[in-house]
Parts: structure tokens; C-alpha cells; sequence
């Protein structure tokens, strides 16, 4: 009798051990597949084609917005620095010619807007001359004034942002790299001097501002891609520095952070109080797109730019979309224009 039993036991007992090595197996395949996904969906955004933009292609060009209204001006075409400028209208997906610059025609230039109008100054001329004179755009009469020179030295590659009503130049390359401020009031139609830049002289960084605080990071200084990150204060007068760009402190970051954030000549733009870089140079041109989150000042990878690698091209928002257009790439200027959906699973068929 117990022999009986025994043999019915045997088989139930192979049939056990069977289960649990399947199931251990699917444990395992499915702990395998989760694994490799991950590291795919870390990794996440879609760059969508929007209209191009309808003047020549271009590189280091200038772009400020009004209301819903974008404008984009100068630049260099390969062959000469151009003055056309032009408005897109997002709500109708269109470009349209406005007046031209009156100035010099330049590249490497700053723009910024403030109640209403566009300023655009400093750069860079078919002469080799740095500039330092300044004109303000009334979009109402579609036409151009000059205003006072900028107060300080004539530069290029500086960058420049609007806070409140006023607005401000900071860093850039005057036969030296710089890292001085000034603060223009159009109600005075006057500059003042302002707390330099913490950390590193530069050009060729990106500013971007959020919830009245103004953002400046990357840029180059004497052969080195710089990693201090600082943030303006209009109501202190002061920079604080954020955590560089290399920093790997603490698991909150990205595992491939590193050194792959430092560039130069990128392009940047704000949607959702986060920050996105995106293209620019770090011995030569690269694509790489990065999320900042503004409140907890870390980086985050983000799908590539899926158009050709740049430099030297305009990233901006238009209720809050992002966007870029313009760039070159050794020889060949861009003319194309595209929209960043961040949390979007990256389509190809949109391209």
C-alpha cells in the first residue's frame, strides 16, 4: 500500500518541480524583457516637422518673440551676413516678410522683447567688425528705430534675455571672453551696469529664462566646453551657481550625464518649467537633446535631434512649445524648422 503511494507521489512531485522551474524561467525572461525596455524608455521625445522657415538658410541668426508672434532676422547665409527679417505665426503655421534691419547687416548678434517690442544688437559684420549699436522693432507700425549703443564693449557670441521690463546682455567674445552684465530700461532708453556672470567667462552659451529668474549655461572659454550653470535674481542683483553640468552627486541623474551636456552654439528653449538643449558643438557637431527640470536642477536624456546635427541655430517657445530652425553644419545652412514633444514616443513618420 504505502509502495502505491509512493509511485503516486513521485510523478506529482516531478510535475511540482517542473511548474516551478517553468515559472522561474518566465520570471526570468520577463525580469529580462523589463530590463531591456527600460533602458529604451529612459530615453523618450519626438521631433515633429513644422514650416519651414521662408527665408535663406541660415546660421547665427537672432529670434525674439511677441505675444504669439515669432521673428527671426539676420544671420549668415555662407557667402554674406543678411538684415532680412521675418514673422511666423503659429496660429496659422505661416512666415511672412517684415521690414528689414536697418543696421549693419550680422551675425552672432543678441535679441530680446520687452513690452511689446523687439531689440536686437551686438555681432558681428563682412568687415570683421564687432558691433555695439542697438535698434528696438515696434511690431504696431512694422518698423525700426535706433536706440542707445549698448554700454558695453562691441562682442559677439554674447547672450541676452528679457526679464520684467527690462532687458540684459551678459557675456561674449570682444577680442576676450567676458562675462559682464548690463541691464537696459526702455522707458529710459538707457544701460546699466549689473552683477557679472559667476564662474567662467564665455560665448556661444545658452540663456533661458523661467518664472523671472534668467538661466545661463554651456558656452566655450579658451579651448575648454564649460560646465558651471548659474542663475540671475533681477530683484537681488545676484548669480547663484546650480549644480554643473558634470556633476553625477547623487542617483537622480541620468546614468549617462557625464560630460555629454557640455557644448557650445546649441539651442534652447522652456515648455512646462522644464528647460531642453539640444545640437550645438563639443568637437564637433552634435544632436544629443537634454531635459532640465528647473525645481529639482537635475538633466534628464531625451530623444536626439531626429533632423541634420547643428550649430549655431534658434530654439524658442510659442505658447509654450518648443521649437528650433536655422543652424549650420560645416558648409551647409538650415532652413528647416521643428517642434520637441517631450513626453511623446519618438515616430519617424513626421519627419
Amino acid at each position: 500500500m504505502m509502495k502505491k503511494l509512493l509511485q503516486k507521489m513521485i510523478p506529482s512531485t516531478s510535475v511540482f518541480y517542473s511548474l516551478v522551474i517553468i515559472l522561474i524561467a518566465i520570471l526570468t525572461l520577463s525580469s529580462c524583457k523589463k530590463n531591456s525596455s527600460d533602458s529604451s524608455e529612459d530615453i523618450i521625445g519626438n521631433w515633429k516637422r513644422s514650416s519651414e522657415f521662408e527665408g535663406v538658410g541660415r546660421t547665427e541668426a537672432v529670434t525674439f518673440t511677441i505675444g504669439n508672434r515669432l521673428y527671426v532676422g539676420g544671420g549668415y547665409d555662407g557667402s554674406d551676413r543678411l538684415n532680412d527679417f521675418w514673422s511666423y505665426d503659429q496660429t496659422a503655421n505661416t512666415w511672412f516678410r517684415i521690414a528689414d534691419f536697418p543696421g549693419v547687416a550680422r551675425s552672432s548678434a543678441v535679441a530680446f522683447a520687452v513690452n511689446g517690442k523687439g531689440y536686437v544688437g551686438t555681432g558681428y559684420d563682412d568687415n570683421d567688425d564687432r558691433l555695439k549699436d542697438f535698434w528696438e522693432y515696434d511690431p504696431s507700425s512694422n518698423s525700426w528705430k535706433r536706440i542707445a549703443d549698448f554700454a558695453g564693449t562691441a562682442r559677439y557670441g554674447a547672450v541676452a534675455f528679457a526679464l520684467g521690463s527690462k532687458g540684459y546682455v551678459t557675456c561674449g567674445y570682444d577680442g576676450n571672453y567676458l562675462k559682464d552684465m548690463y541691464e537696459y530700461d526702455p522707458a529710459s532708453n538707457t544701460w546699466v551696469q549689473r552683477a557679472s556672470l559667476g564662474g567662467s567667462k564665455r560665448s556661444d552659451a545658452v540663456a533661458f529664462v523661467n518664472n523671472g529668474l534668467a538661466y545661463v549655461v554651456t558656452g566655450f572659454n579658451n579651448g575648454s566646453y564649460l560646465t558651471d550653470f548659474w542663475v540671475y535674481n533681477p530683484a537681488t542683483n545676484t548669480w547663484t551657481e546650480k549644480r554643473k553640468i558634470n556633476s553625477v552627486s547623487d542617483d537622480s541623474y541620468d546614468d549617462d550625464y557625464g560630460d555629454n551636456i557640455r557644448r557650445a552654439n546649441a539651442m534652447a528653449f522652456v515648455m512646462n518649467g522644464k528647460a531642453y538643449l539640444t545640437n550645438g558643438n563639443r568637437n564637433g557637431i552634435i544632436a544629443t537633446t537634454w531635459e532640465y527640470n528647473i525645481s529639482s536642477d537635475t538633466w534628464a536624456q531625451k530623444t536626439a535631434f531626429e533632423g541634420s546635427a547643428r550649430e549655431g541655430g534658434l530654439g524658442f517657445s510659442i505658447n509654450n512649445r518648443g521649437y528650433i530652425t536655422c543652424g549650420n553644419n560645416s558648409s551647409f545652412r538650415f532652413d528647416d524648422m521643428w517642434e520637441f514633444f517631450p513626453d511623446a514616443e519618438q515616430d519617424d513618420n513626421d519627419n
